[in-house]
């Protein structure tokens, strides 16, 4: 089953405008850009790609990872940007990197095709192999290499909790396979031991959103620990109306991290707060079916001026898949998404 309306918010007509949005800005490569004629990373390609998969986009989603699996480096890694022409930024990100595990596993969880993840298994292993190759002995991972192999001098909170939920969806494949990888387990744990104890192992980013909400989206933190970190900074990055600020001192609110925390508070059993959320974030909502990058309030200025990326969209798809737990996918971004009561209709701006 795919997703095909979130009642009361979105039609069926409205999601498979948000995918075809989506899909129109993927190259005959199989890379799909942030916005016709711009760049691309590969954590918000598989984003993309994993967006398409929940819409029945199945062929566009499969060539998404066929892109990957051709670009990636003998070290396992990719680099930071892309465009049409080739590499943009050489940086290596060990985040962007280890995310191919969590969008193969989503994909074999929409599709059940155990072909896909036989596939993709050698891409996997060698991505993770990259990103472990950047953990400190405190179990945090730095965040990238430069292109002649020389690490970063520092982890991010964000980047690190993303990849714990990308080293356990890839023991999910290895388990799925019949393979065992102790060692990745092993770094998941430390991993997560770092994000839950030790704040000075990650660089001061504490005014971003995603530093607040993810060590919660990604599984770290759970139950009512969970719920208390949510808790503890709502009023510093939720609008009343809008959604989640990017950064707690700028009033710009953005439909992707709005979905994202969506998603987030399903995993912390918030149902009401994430209903209320993504109601919120369809503001945003153009009327081709893609969503602007930011809001500027109070003037309600689009900023960047004119952009409506790709990821916002598929932040929005994947936060609906969650909410209306349609695929067999949907509980892979919160580990509990149960189908909420049919939402009130919102006006939007």
């Amino acid at each position: 089953m795919y997703l095909r309306e979130v009642h009361g918010l979105l039609s069926g007509a409205e999601v498979a405008a948000t995918a075809e949005g989506i899909a129109a800005c993927q190259l005959e490569s199989g890379l799909i850009l942030w916005s016709p004629g711009g760049h691309a990373d590969p954590w918000n390609h598989v984003e993309c790609a994993m967006a398409l998969d929940v819409t029945g986009n199945r062929r566009a989603a499969e060539r998404a990872y066929e892109f990957l699996a051709a670009a990636q480096r003998p070290d396992g890694a990719w680099h930071r940007y892309y465009t049409a022409d080739g590499v943009e930024d050489p940086r290596l990100d060990a985040n962007c990197t280890a995310y191919v595990a969590f969008g193969a596993w989503h994909h074999y969880l929409v599709t059940g095709d155990r072909g896909f993840l036989e596939a993709m298994w050698p891409v996997v292993e060698g991505a993770v192999r990259f990103a472990l190759g950047l953990q400190q002995p405190g179990g945090e991972i730095l965040w990238a290499r430069h292109d002649d192999g020389t690490p970063w001098p520092f982890a991010l909170l964000s980047s690190s909790a993303s990849i714990h939920q990308s080293l356990r969806a890839a023991t999910a494949i290895a388990a799925e396979l019949g393979l065992e990888c102790p060692a990745w387990e092993r770094a998941a744990d430390r991993l997560a031991a770092a994000i839950r104890n030790n704040p000075d192992a990650f660089a001061p980013k504490d005014r971003f959103a995603m530093d607040w909400y993810y060590p919660v989206l990604a599984g770290v933190l759970e139950g009512s620990e969970a719920r208390r970190r949510l808790a503890g900074r709502w009023d510093d990055f939720v609008i009343d109306g809008w959604g989640v600020r990017c950064v707690a001192d700028r009033d710009w609110v953005t439909p992707a991290e709005t979905a994202e925390c969506t998603m987030a508070c399903l995993a912390a059993g918030l149902s009401d707060e994430a209903q209320r959320l993504f109601e919120w974030s369809q503001r945003q909502r153009d009327s081709d079916g893609a969503y602007w990058t930011g809001t500027v309030l109070p003037q309600q200025h689009r900023f960047p001026p004119g952009e409506k990326a790709t990821y916002s969209a598929a932040a929005q798809l994947l936060a609906a898949d969650a909410l209306t737990a349609t695929t067999p996918a949907s509980h892979h971004l919160t580990r509990q998404a149960p189908a909420l009561a049919p939402p009130t209709p919102i006006k939007r701006a």
